[in-house]
């Protein structure tokens, strides 16, 4: 039996989650100024030296623009509606295919043409690609700010209840 290769197919990295967290950041300080690195860094516990890199591949698939200086930092190029998950995802993941066989850049099976699986894989990529472009960056926003509400009303009515004796 041979040694069977380990790949990275559908295992979302660090960098790829920590982009996207990044993006949403930006997308929340969203008002046309730069932000600088410091404050994302500090805001989503990331190191400086990650964030760099991370920040250099968005700006390379020109997904933020960047600005040097005392008012410098990073900011969205777009709206944040008109970004979807998956062009995010891209930009930082090699592969987002489910297995090597239906990946663009892998060398195709020699089995390809007998595969009766095949099918199916190719099937469950369009899934996850069809799933992640059509969420945008904006979804995320608002995702997050509804459930900070969700909770904060939770939380207030936990409170007014122990303060009613219920």
């Amino acid at each position: 039996m041979g040694k069977e290769r380990r790949s990275n197919t559908l295992i979302i990295s660090t960098k790829g989650r920590y982009a996207l967290r990044v993006m949403v950041d930006l997308a929340q300080h969203n008002n046309g100024e730069f932000v600088p690195l410091k404050e994302i860094t500090e805001r989503q516990d990331i190191s400086r030296k990650y964030l760099e890199t991370i920040m250099t591949i968005l700006s390379k698939s020109n997904l933020v623009e960047s600005a040097m200086g005392k008012a410098g930092g990073y900011r969205l190029i777009k709206e944040p509606k008109d970004y979807s998950v998956g062009e995010i995802l891209r930009a930082t993941e090699r592969n987002l295919a489910p297995v090597a066989c239906v990946c663009t850049e892998e060398k195709k099976c020699e089995k390809t043409d007998l595969c009766n699986t095949l099918p199916f894989w190719e099937g469950l990529a369009n899934q996850i690609n069809s799933y992640i472009d059509s969420h945008t960056l904006e979804e995320m926003v608002n995702t997050h700010i509804n459930q900070s509400e969700e909770c904060a009303c939770k939380n207030k009515l936990l409170k007014e209840n122990e303060s009613n004796g219920n």
